[in-house]
Order: structure tokens, then sequence, then C-alpha cells
């Protein structure tokens, strides 16, 4: 199998102290008693999916090599953990290189409770150090994209534009616009993320603009349209309802004439508005104007909308926090030590012991029916008539990633593929149960539970 060496790149940041505080103590803690070298699995996986969702999406499984790349401990990291470790903690974290294998299902896969979405195996060492940098990537990252997923179903084929950078933390907004575009968005207005992982552009331009054509205290509203559609063309989207709405309409086309590209409308009754709108469009012979709405949209209001003559969605707050989940509800557990499976009996905190594979199962349809979770190591279980696809893949093996991973792209396509596959019921906006039961099966064997 083909690997990629792990290579820090120079302008980035180390992601070692992207951590807590324990996982260093607690490696002082196993290096001191001898515990630290023992071979280990560990794995991410949800106890259940937010109150009301019916599948969760994978999301950030793409950035989780290039954060392991960047997991180094240089001067200015040693010292901070130098305050509150001890010296020979300290000298191990400099030569720190994770040397062991990752497994995990692909981004754009879909997720369900107990889904092993990711397989970390090493010493404890090397594993325990990774558990907050792994969770606060797929936890996040999944999130968003659930949500967005959501609003993509809701959406039917309709454009949707990322628009939240400025709801978030300036480094989330990026992994948010990353995140929706993986879940069928179709741009972004945050340029890093434009940079960073390719996701298209979008962006006209704000009230502010519109207001600024004032002049002696009287507003010029067809004024800031001509100016606009000057600099960007007839095909530019005219923000119409800083003022009156009818009026702002008749100033869009007074300035851009027929062609104009689009109008957006970010206030007020949306689906009232979008009608209005249209017939004045179609009345004033924009009839291929397109109409944008923004606002508070979510995949309630979205599906609202449906019938209205909307072409397209900007959202924003909603996305960039899950809409109402901002976390998936991620663990990352200790499931094996020196082969023999360890489990957690806390109550409603379990956790079930051993390493883990996993197939779904669907239908000649294509119809996902159920997910079987099975022990490493032991025989796929038989799925009868049913088609089987496997879904843990290599990520990394022996510290180094594996080459020709799924890219943002071929991941975007594999949702756009899974999301087909639900049963008609999962894609529902409404409360109710997974939309796949997932199913463990394996061989009597000892574990030691906690």
């Amino acid at each position: 199998m083909a690997t990629v060496p792990l290579q820090r790149t120079g302008d980035r940041p180390s992601t070692a102290l992207f951590t807590d505080q324990y996982e260093l103590t607690m490696l002082e803690a196993a290096l001191s008693d001898g515990s630290a070298h023992r071979p280990c699995s560990f794995e991410v996986f949800a106890r259940r999916l937010p109150d009301g969702r019916r599948y969760g999406v994978v999301g950030g499984m793409g950035r989780i090599p290039d954060a392991l790349a960047r997991f180094r401990f240089g001067e200015p990291e040693l010292e901070i953990v130098s305050r509150f470790l001890n010296t020979a903690t300290v000298e191990w974290l400099r030569d720190f290189r994770f040397s062991g294998d990752i497994d995990g299902y692909r981004e754009g896969e879909l997720y369900f409770p107990g889904s092993p979405i990711l397989s970390v195996r090493g010493t404890f060492a090397e594993c325990v150090l990774l558990e907050t940098l792994a969770l606060s990537i797929l936890n996040h990252d999944s999130a968003i994209a659930s949500a967005a997923a959501r609003m993509v179903s809701a959406a039917d084929g309709r454009r949707l534009i990322e628009m939240g950078s400025r709801r978030a933390h300036e480094e989330s907004a990026v992994a948010c616009a990353r995140a929706a575009y993986l879940a069928g968005f179709d741009a972004t207005s945050n340029l890093e993320a434009v940079r960073r992982h390719g996701v298209p552009g979008a962006g006209t331009s704000a009230h502010a603009f519109t207001l600024l054509h004032t002049t002696d205290g009287s507003a010029n509203e067809e004024a800031a349209f001509r100016a606009q559609v000057a600099a960007l063309g007839v095909g530019t989207t005219l923000l119409v309802d800083t003022y009156d709405i009818t009026q702002g309409v008749k100033n869009a086309v007074a300035a851009a004439g027929s062609g104009l590209g689009g109008v957006r409308i970010d206030s007020g009754d949306l689906g009232v508005l979008a009608r209005q709108v249209r017939d004045q469009l179609d009345g004033l012979g924009a009839t291929g104007t397109r109409i944008v709405v923004s606002g508070d949209l979510d995949e309630y209001a979205i599906a609202a909308l449906r019938a209205e003559p909307v072409d397209a969605y900007g959202v924003g707050t909603s996305l960039v926090t899950g809409s109402g989940a901002p976390t998936a509800g991620m663990v990352y557990k200790l499931v094996e030590v020196d082969g023999v499976p360890v489990e957690k009996r806390s109550a409603q905190k379990q956790s079930r012991g051993g390493t883990k594979r996993a197939v779904r199962l669907s239908r000649a349809s294509g119809t996902v029916v159920e997910e079987v979770l099975y022990r490493a190591g032991e025989p796929v279980p038989d799925p009868g008539a049913l088609a089987s696809r496997e879904l843990l893949i290599p990520l990394v093996r022996g510290g180094e990633t594996v080459a020709g991973l799924p890219t943002l792209e071929d991941s975007r396509a594999l949702l756009a593929r899974n999301l087909v596959s639900l049963p008609w019921e999962g894609l529902k906006l409404s409360h109710g149960d997974p939309a796949v039961p997932t199913r463990f099966v394996t061989s009597a064997e000892p574990t030691i539970t906690t």
C-alpha cells in the first residue's frame, strides 16, 4: 500500500497544542509506570444522533491527515508543556511522531449511532495524544455537514450559497464553508475556503454599498445599482430591500436592463415577497432574472419556500451553528489493550469493546437496509441476498498518509449518492428513529469492563 511521507508545512502552525492538558498528564503517568507502550486501539463514534436527526454526515475526515502531519512539538510548544510536565516526558514529546495505523469512514459517508467512523491503533502514548485533535475536527465538521445536507435536501436542486463567516470564529468559518460544499452547497463567500480548499466563491454587495450612494441626504439606490453593474456586469445580483422592495426592483431593472442576473431579498416575509418580485420582474421583461433569498434561513425555512419562485438561497447563521446541533456528540474511546477488548459501562456512556469493522447492506435498488458492525479479524458477516459495502478505508499506515485518498470532490459526490440511498423517511425533517439501524455481531470473546 503506497503512503505519502508526513511533512510539516512551513507556513502552517503546529497542531500539537490543539489538545487538552489531561492527555499529556496521562502520557506522563503512563511513561512513568511503563504502560505507555502497550499496543492499543481507540475508536471514534457517536452514541446517538442529535435530537431530531435521522442520519449524520462524516465531515472533516479529509482534514485529519494534514492535522496529523503538523502534530509536532517544536520549541514553542515544548515551552508550554514544560510548565507542567517532567523533563523525561518533554524530551519524549520532542521526538514524537505518530507511527501507528488509522482507518476511517470516507468523508461524505453517512453514520448512525455506534458507527466506528475512526479507528486509531498504536501505542497508548501515541494514540491518547490524538483524542482532542480528532474529536474537534470530526465533531465540528460532521455537525456542519449534517445540517448542510438537510438544507441541500430541502432546497431540492436549487442553488445554495454559504455566507456565515461573520457568525463564526475565523478558522471555523473556513471549515464550515468546506463542510457545506461537501454536503452539496454550490459556493461560499469565504475567500480563505476558496484558497485553502478550492470551494467556489460567490458574493456581490451588502446594504452598505447602497447606503453609500446617498447624496445631500437623499438615497440614490439606482446610482448604487448602476455602479455595481458597471463594475461586475449585468449578470450580477442586486440587493433590492435596502429601502422599498418594489422601487428597488424597478431601479434594478432600470440600471441593468432586462438581462439582469439576479435580485436578492434579505428581509421580510420571503415567500410573499418572492412572489411579488417574480411578478414584477416578469412584468418588466426580466423573465430570466433569478431571485435569491437570505436572512436567518435554516432547513425548515428552505423547505417552506420550496413552492415559491426562489432560485437560490444564501445561508449563514444556522449553517455555521449546525442548525441547532453545533456538535456531533462523538467520543474517542479506548476499545482494546494488548489485543483484549475493553469497554466502559458507565450509565448512558457505555462503549463496546474490541476494534471493529463495519459494512452497510442494501437492496438491489440501492436502498440501504442496515449497518452491521463486527470485530476486526472476524469473518465479514454474510449479507444474504443483500449487497454489502465495507465502510472503513486505510488513512494512515506506519505513521504515513496512504496515497490516493478521496478528494473533496470525491467525497461530495459520495455524499450525493448516499443521500439517494437512504430510505425515503430518512430525508424527512420530522423527528424519528435513525434512518438506518446498526447491528453488532461477534463470536463470544472475553471482554474487560470498567
